[in-house]
């Protein structure tokens, strides 16, 4: 199914925030009458880098905002608005999978240039759009039994075995306090690859993570092929029992995963629901890009002295 936002967003950035009144001020861009600041791509940019660790074109971050509008403006016009109550939920969901709540969220945020609003208007805009797109295209999305057994029957003959695997793991975090500069980060990631390189079994190897100072071993969590991203699945196997998955940047710190078991297991309904996700998310992107393009081609968008953006232009609906 479609996400709002990947698995390990929020990395950890030294990103300078200084804006004036004057920049938050500054329309940009004026989308079917509402306008977008030059704040509000600074805002964007900003979280763009601290979710994907990029640096985005302009372009693509104007791209964005205006996508955005048009998406929250359809969605008035259908009724289908998203309440505060329901952005402020969203946003705690997100926090507790982060492991903070919505108060730590928005201070790590905030220490990092990003106005908490920037993330809820992310979340307004995609809530709003998921409803439009599954409504409006409900018959396409639904995938029979036939066509799921029929992509698990092709999965077969091309030789991928319907097997997965179940991984017990034991989370590592190397703590950076909330604010630190990336100097700081960079010092716990090279403590982070030390310990990887002295991980030798989770039995020894986590009591030498315990002794480490401003070290948490997390407690363990077991997890099965199906409920992972492939690139997430691709690390696992990567990793050899007993040894540490790559030091990722968190909010919170540094984290690493150890891999204490790798049991072998035939997916059967895992691999049926996984499947059927696949071909749920193919057709939703198909269907949302098809709609995103019609309302590009129908909205009044005029550029107002943006530096990069494409031409001005104005077109009527």
């Amino acid at each position: 199914m479609p996400q709002i936002l990947l698995a390990g967003m929020m990395a950890v950035a030294a990103l300078a925030f200084a804006p004036s009144p004057a920049q938050a001020q500054h329309v940009a861009i004026i989308v079917n009458g509402e306008p977008v600041t030059t704040f509000d791509i600074d805002q964007r940019s900003k979280l763009i880098q601290l979710t994907s660790r990029r640096n985005p074109p302009r372009q693509e971050v104007l791209d964005d905002l205006i996508n955005d509008k048009l998406k929250v403006q359809l969605g008035k016009r259908y009724k289908l608005e998203m309440s505060d109550q329901d952005i402020e939920s969203s946003f705690a969901d997100m926090a507790k999978r982060m492991r903070m709540d919505s108060a730590q969220l928005s201070k790590t945020l905030s220490s990092q240039g990003v106005q908490p609003y920037t993330l809820k208007d992310r979340i307004r805009a995609e809530s709003t759009w998921q409803q439009i797109v599954r409504g409006k295209y409900q018959a396409s999305l639904q995938v029979s039994e036939k066509e799921i057994a029929a992509a698990l029957e092709s999965r077969k003959k091309d030789d991928k075995e319907i097997i997965g695997f179940e991984y017990t793991l034991q989370p590592i975090l190397f703590v950076v306090a909330r604010g630190s500069g990336e100097e700081v980060v960079s010092v716990k990631k090279r403590d982070a690859e030390s310990l990887r390189v002295r991980f030798d079994g989770c039995q020894t190897g986590l009591a030498l993570a315990r002794s480490l100072r401003d070290v948490a071993v997390r407690d363990q969590i077991t997890k099965t092929s199906a409920d992972l991203a492939p690139a997430l699945r691709e690390i696992l196997d990567k990793t050899a029992v007993g040894k540490l998955t790559e030091p990722e940047v968190t909010p919170q710190g540094v984290e690493l995963f150890a891999v204490c078991n790798k049991r072998e297991t035939r997916l059967g309904s895992a691999a049926k629901r996984e499947v059927q996700n696949e071909m749920f998310s193919e057709q939703y992107n198909t269907n949302s890009k098809k709609l995103l393009d019609q309302l590009r081609k129908q909205a009044m968008i005029e550029y107002k002295d943006v530096p990069d953006a494409a031409p001005a232009r104005t077109k009527s609906r």
